[in-house]
């Protein structure tokens, strides 16, 4: 089953099943970071779970999610993608299927953490997946739009799923729901998604310290940053788990140079789990940053927009639900527009022009007050919505490429990483400003948000104009014909971003 489209940068055809596969586990995964949300207090009244519990039945599942996403990209890259996109699926589904006959609040939280394991297996994986079952850069610049539009609807569905799910068949079947999907995501996997001819021997071994590290200090970080809109910034628990995360993750950059440069003189060593000598590559550190940037602004006022619908103007959880609509479906308008877009000149162009919107349109909420009729912030949901969704994506096709097949893994990791940070600070910078004055918190962290996106449009801008000027230096009759979809600038990223690495990346031993 195949998609195609014409013009001079269709390519060849999209394989529509092995996308779907592959989207099915993101989707499952972006809808669980919202649906439970509408549905705590009705949790809380059947398993009698405190407002700790509660907590963690929300917060818990993108902790463990944020903190194991670098692991399971560092295992797709070593033990195959496919393979860990699969262990991924299995265990979010059996996991859901867990939460769903919950009944104690202890069991829920262990449901909801492994199900956070589960995503960070998959996520990565899929992300890798894509890049080699679509190696044509047109092509998979489609694919990455389809993909990430349907994560982006899964997310912003979330709150309306899960308000009809209430009040109908009630909260368990948010869990459910997850069981017969993931089931057929694996269905799909193992008949559309191609296993390698063959498997490389690795060529190094494993990263135990990096990998307990690594873990540790992610885990502390977001722990820390989904705590600090409850509790505060400054209470102990929060400092003491970010000063963990802090000293975790500065051990774990000091051992993985050291790995790095001692690869160099023994290759059959032991090989970084995350080498420093990726954020050397410019693009992808500067997709990286603007990942961050994106997740900052956008979720973290998409959450006060919620607190400002349910609070300031009264709305039950379905409307508010529905009143997010308008930002959270763009996905649906802008994954066509930047396939189209992406296909004929890069994912940089989107990207920078999705940064600005989104930042033009986060100053329309500087309009909101007690009593501001919907229809005004409608530019806002819709501008927002469509600059996130084109420049998230945008930054997925990016980071795909900056990179070679073989540390893809990792990257994906990376980014994913960067994009979960930024949405825990966002939140929680966010909703402490608005504590006593909703109205006053969303203009002022509009404010901030918009400074967010336009300062990652201008690193786009100057990180593109700097490769273009290193591309004409180096061959100026190079033109973006050379490969349908990709511009001089995305061609030369990875040999011109950076100096050649202290040491090779993990070699692949299966895709």
């Amino acid at each position: 089953m195949t998609t195609t489209t014409t013009g001079p940068a269709a390519g060849p055809p999209l394989a529509a099943r092995p996308l779907i596969a592959l989207s099915l586990g993101y989707f499952l995964v972006m809808l669980d970071v919202t649906v439970v949300t509408v549905a705590v207090p009705d949790i809380g009244d059947a398993l009698g779970a405190g407002p700790a519990a509660l907590q963690w039945i929300v917060d818990g599942y993108s902790t463990v999610f944020a903190g194991l996403l670098l692991l399971g990209g560092g295992l797709g890259d070593r033990l195959g993608h496919r393979r860990t996109f699969l262990w991924g699926l299995a265990v979010f589904t059996l996991a859901s299927a867990g939460c769903g006959l919950a009944g104690s609040a202890a069991v829920l939280v262990a449901g909801r953490l492994a199900q956070g394991a589960g995503a960070a297996l998959l996520v990565p994986a899929s992300l890798a997946l894509l890049r080699v079952t679509y190696p044509d850069p047109a092509v998979r610049a489609r694919a990455v739009a389809v993909w990430g539009a349907v994560a982006s609807t899964a997310f912003g569905a979330g709150p309306v799923v899960g308000g009809l799910l209430v009040a109908g068949p009630g909260w368990r079947t948010a869990f459910w729901l997850n069981v017969p999907v993931g089931a057929l995501a694996v269905l799909l996997t193992v008949r559309h998604v191609p296993a390698p001819a063959g498997r490389a021997r690795s060529g190094g071994r494993t990263d135990p310290a990096g990998q307990v590290l690594c873990v540790v200090g992610l885990v502390a970080v977001a722990g820390a940053l989904n705590e600090a809109g409850a509790r505060g910034w400054t209470s102990p628990p929060v400092l003491a788990s970010a000063v963990l995360g802090a000293v975790a993750l500065v051990v774990f950059v000091a051992v993985e140079r050291r790995l790095e440069r001692a690869v160099v003189l023994r290759p059959g060593g032991r090989r970084p789990l995350l080498p420093p000598s990726l954020f050397g590559r410019r693009a992808f550190s500067v997709t990286a940053a603007v990942g961050l940037l994106i997740s900052f602004g956008y979720y973290g006022m998409l959450f006060l927009a919620t607190l400002y619908f349910r609070q300031e103007l009264g709305y039950d959880a379905l409307r508010t639900g529905l009143a997010l609509l308008p930002s959270v479906v763009t996905g649906l308008v802008a994954a066509p527009l930047f396939g189209r877009v992406a296909a004929r000149t890069g994912p940089y162009v989107p990207l920078g022009a999705g940064l600005f919107l989104g930042g033009a349109g986060f100053l329309g909420w500087l309009v909101a007050g007690p009593g501001t009729p919907y229809a005004a912030l409608l530019f806002a949901l819709v501008a927002t919505g469509l600059g996130q969704t084109t420049a998230a994506l945008a930054a997925t096709a990016a980071v795909v490429q900056a990179v070679p097949a073989e540390g893809v893994g990792v990257a994906a990791g990376v980014f994913n990483v960067a994009r979960q940070v930024g949405s825990a600070v966002g939140v929680g910078l966010f909703g402490t400003l608005a504590a006593g004055d909703v109205a006053g918190g969303v203009r002022v962290s509009a404010v901030l948000a918009a400074g967010a996106f336009l300062g990652g449009g201008v690193l786009v801008v100057l990180a593109r104009r700097e490769k273009t000027i290193r591309v004409t230096a180096a061959d100026p009759r190079a033109t973006a014909d050379r490969h349908p979809g990709v511009t001089p600038t995305d061609e030369m990223c990875e040999a011109s971003s950076a100096p050649a690495p202290a040491g090779p990346l993990p070699p692949p031993r299966e895709t």
